[in-house]
């Protein structure tokens, strides 16, 4: 492999090439942290539809997605932006709808799948949701998983632990891998060949990063590589796992991204009024999404003074003095 290549791409180049309609694609970030919300709204722009979503406990970035009527299938822990959204608005609505298939998992067995998924083994065990609905309620009916190839036949499998009753455990459950077509992470920074590195908590993105047959990264910096070589024990992933390389400054917001900016809790409230309703959501992706080109844009539309608001204090690496109501 060619360690010099350059990676470097633009956004709606990366989106076209590896995210195509129906593709089975997973998406970093927690709740309001770190959602790769750029390339959110670049499938959004790019009316990319029928997609199978992975998400460990995502919140505006699947709640988007979903509003914008871009996911067809979902496979989540939970989904949710805090106060502003304990449930996600229009994730709740398309559940009660029936308008997408949802299969749902424990916190911890999203997580063991995506790792399942990196490690290049079918599946992992665990005592995680034993005695819980979640064994019992499948999103994903037998004929589908038989109709769909990138779908394991089970939804997880129980089974008498090997062992017998070691370590008080008589039962395990195996979870499947997760091997998506491609996996969209943010990062605080990147250097051209796609070294990375994320700063505060990594959630479960280095796991999904690793999973995926194609992973696009979206990083506020795009650094030397000596300076990632500095400390390279602070880096998460190496160049050989990325293909593709997106400078996106703001590229989480409104969500998010630990040491530049906090969330914006004025946009996550006037984006959850908007989604308890179907006519104001279009009027939303009207303006914000569909009426703005690109990522630039959408922030010149909250303007700077905003924007300030938000930024990390460098000793914290949160705003101070944010009003987050």
């Amino acid at each position: 492999m060619n360690t010099s290549q350059d990676k470097v791409t633009d956004l709606k180049r990366a989106i076209s090439k590896y995210v195509a309609q129906g593709s089975h694609i997973s998406i970093g970030g927690f709740t309001v942290n770190r959602n790769p919300m750029a390339a959110v709204y670049e499938i959004i722009r790019q009316a990319i539809t029928d997609l199978h979503l992975y998400a460990h406990s995502n919140g505006q970035g699947v709640d988007e997605l979903i509003g914008a009527g871009c996911v067809g299938k979902l496979e989540i822990a939970y989904g949710g932006n805090g106060r502003f959204a304990p449930t996600c608005i229009r994730f709740q609505q398309a559940a009660q709808d029936g308008a997408i298939l949802i299969e749902d998992y424990s916190n911890y067995q999203m997580t063991l799948r995506f790792l399942a998924g990196a490690m290049g083994v079918p599946f992992l065990p665990t005592r995680s949701s034993l005695g819980t609905d979640i064994t019992d309620r499948w999103g994903f009916s037998e004929e589908l998983r038989k109709d769909d190839p990138k779908l394991p036949d089970d939804k997880l499998v129980i089974m008498e632990n090997p062992f017998g009753n070691w370590l008080d455990t008589s039962k395990v459950v195996l979870v499947p891998a997760i091997n998506p077509d491609v996996t969209i992470i943010h990062v605080q920074k990147c250097d051209r060949q796609g070294t990375l590195r994320m700063e505060g908590l990594t959630f479960s993105d280095i796991e999904q990063a690793k999973s995926a047959k194609y992973l696009i990264v979206t990083c506020e910096e795009l650094v030397d590589t000596s300076e990632l070589r500095e400390y390279p024990d602070q880096n998460q992933i190496p160049f050989f796992h990325v293909d593709a390389v997106v400078h996106v400054p703001f590229g989480a917001y409104p969500t998010a991204c630990y040491r530049y900016y906090d969330y914006d809790p004025i946009y996550l409230n006037e984006y959850a009024e908007y989604a308890k309703d179907d006519t104001r959501f279009k009027d939303y992706l009207n303006r914000f999404i569909y009426g703005t080109s690109n990522h630039r844009e959408l922030l010149d539309l909250i303007g700077q003074k905003r924007l300030k608001s938000i930024a990390a204090d460098p000793r914290t690496g949160y705003a101070s003095g944010l009003d987050r109501r």
